[in-house]
């Protein structure tokens, strides 16, 4: 964190502050998803299968290509850690970084989860969110952040000297493993930084800190994902529960999350363009 007390600073500096704003990536030229087919297909959606997710641990679940998957609240406001990953290839997973510079710190309907380097693809759109009405807040809050890596037995080891084992990191490496048959040293590097569902946060405006608040999600709010890729994706329901207060601790009160997979009963999606991994020849020289 920056100091409050800024030392002095050159003549110009003033001047240097005021120059405008850049964009980093402009996304006129992203290809996007065709709604329109994609809602087409959501008329036709038939469950084939459901997983709950208890509170303070973690499942994982697959999703094929073509399919939709939906995370729903059921018991009470609780926020979820989600990581996805290619189904034949774990090292191909959610890239939370490019995704946030490509749409933003907040992610909702229409905005895409894309894949890691060498692969930079699109894993999943997300086709539906209850919780879009949101929008920002007066402190500069909003929902399903991209901004957070996970709460981890790490940082709350330096933070607090504690040993807290159903942090979301934790409870993904255990998910992962179980559902992959790895041991968890094999699985916790596969393990990477999430779309923080139905978590409300955002920067404070005077110290620029991560800052987390109760989420709006109520039972039956849901975010629904389209499937670019056979997936398989992995859900913690965070001790934090609806992460008013804190997190890595049995403090709070939280509540099941569950996932629900759909196929399409129809051929819109027979028209659907799926980007291929990047093109970029991989050379990294003239």
């Amino acid at each position: 964190m920056k100091p409050q007390t800024l030392p002095n600073g050159p003549t110009d500096a003033k001047a240097r502050r005021q120059i405008a704003p850049v964009i980093c990536y402009p996304t006129d030229g992203l290809p996007n998803p065709d709604m329109g087919i994609i809602n087409a297909a959501r008329t036709s959606l038939v469950k084939t299968d459901a997983v709950i997710v208890p509170p303070r641990d973690a499942r994982c679940f697959d999703v094929p290509k073509g399919h939709f998957f939906r995370i729903t609240s059921i018991e009470g406001s609780q926020v979820g850690d989600l990581n996805l990953w290619s189904a034949h290839d774990l090292t191909e997973h959610f890239y939370s970084g490019k995704t946030r510079a490509l749409h933003g710190t907040h992610l909702s309907t229409g905005d895409r989860m894309w894949s890691n380097f060498p692969h930079m693809r699109p894993l999943a759109t997300i086709s539906h969110d209850t919780l879009g009405w949101y929008g920002w807040d007066d402190d500069g809050g909003s929902v399903h952040d991209v901004i957070g890596t996970r709460c981890d037995p790490y940082t709350a080891k330096l933070l607090g000297d504690i040993d807290y084992h159903h942090c979301c990191h934790s409870n993904l490496i255990r998910g992962l493993a179980a559902h992959c048959q790895l041991g968890h040293a094999a699985a916790e590097p596969l393990v990477h930084d999430v779309l923080n569902v139905f978590m409300c946060t955002g920067f404070t405006k005077d110290t620029h800190q991560y800052f987390m608040k109760a989420s709006p999600v109520r039972p039956g709010d849901y975010i629904e994902f389209f499937a670019e890729a056979d997936l398989i994706g992995g859900l913690s329901a965070c001790p934090g529960g609806d992460c008013s207060a804190e997190h890595s601790s049995d403090q709070a009160p939280c509540f099941p999350l569950l996932v629900e997979i759909f196929k399409p009963d129809s051929k819109d999606l027979d028209r659907f363009s799926y980007l291929p991994k990047s093109p970029y020849s991989g050379t990294h020289q003239d």
